[in-house]
């Protein structure tokens, strides 16, 4: 058991999870029905050696979870959108799927979310947006808040991360700095860095596509509880994957020709 003896700085970016704070080296975040399996992974990715990832160190007196604190920066600046930076993020992605390797994908208490009609074959962190991904020195190099971590296929889990990074989105609700990007360019990047083979790729649109419309019904869904899923819901998320998935019809065949 973890006592809270120093300074609580709380911690900003995330949509999903509240009450997250650092304390010294450590951060602290409540724990869900999906704490249990999560635990399992970062252990065994632990045991993986796969460094990109916090570790378990247990639970505090108020019942939060103990996990190491990972330094760095979050969320999208000059260095996170360069070609380079978008290369490291499919290699550190491709490095943690494969870590996942060996760990059942019948474990009890995954979060619940939209998916793949394919069967699964990794764990996917499925919430790979800027503010979950760490930079050092102007690369990634680990991955955070893997509450919506589940069974699902490399594809896909794939197509949640081009969703902001590539980014599949219309431009106006784009950050900035991604406006004026060549998105079927990042795309054909990306897959190149985590070595995505033909078939998959000519499946790519397809997926994301069916992304599209399962998470604009899960979020529906789970705004209608209230929570933060509400404030994202009445932020204009569902009007968001709405235009992105306008905009992915309307460029499809650019997108294409770029991935295959």
């Amino acid at each position: 058991m973890f006592a809270t003896l120093l300074h609580e700085i709380p911690l900003q970016g995330g949509d999903v999870t509240d009450g997250v704070v650092r304390v010294g080296d450590t951060v602290r975040r409540p724990t869900t029905p999906s704490t249990p399996a999560v635990h399992a992974l970062l252990r065994h990715l632990e045991a993986a050696g796969f460094g990109g990832a916090p570790r378990v160190l247990g639970f505090d007196e108020l019942g939060r979870e103990v996990l190491t604190y990972l330094p760095g920066t979050t969320g999208v600046s000059l260095l996170s959108i360069t070609d380079e930076a978008l290369a490291d993020l499919a290699r550190l992605l491709r490095r943690f799927h494969d870590a996942t390797e060996g760990l059942p994908l019948d474990l009890d208490g995954w979060a619940a979310g939209s998916n793949d009609d394919a069967p699964p074959e990794v764990i996917g962190h499925c919430d790979l947006t800027p503010a979950n991904v760490v930079f050092s020195g102007g690369a990634p190099y680990a991955m955070i808040d893997f509450d919506q971590a589940r069974p699902t296929t490399r594809l896909f889990d794939m197509v949640t991360t081009l969703r902001h990074w590539a980014p599949i989105a219309d431009p106006v609700d784009r950050h900035p700095l991604l406006r004026g990007v060549d998105v079927g360019e990042r795309l054909r990047l990306f897959c190149d860095a985590y070595g995505t083979p033909p078939r998959e790729r000519r499946r790519l649109l397809e997926v994301a596509r069916l992304r599209f419309h399962r998470s604009y019904a899960v979020m529906r869904t789970r705004a209608a509880s209230g929570g933060s899923w509400a404030r994202m819901w009445a932020g204009g998320a569902g009007e968001r994957i709405r235009r992105a998935s306008a905009w992915l019809d309307a460029h499809e065949d650019g997108l294409r020709d770029s991935l295959v």
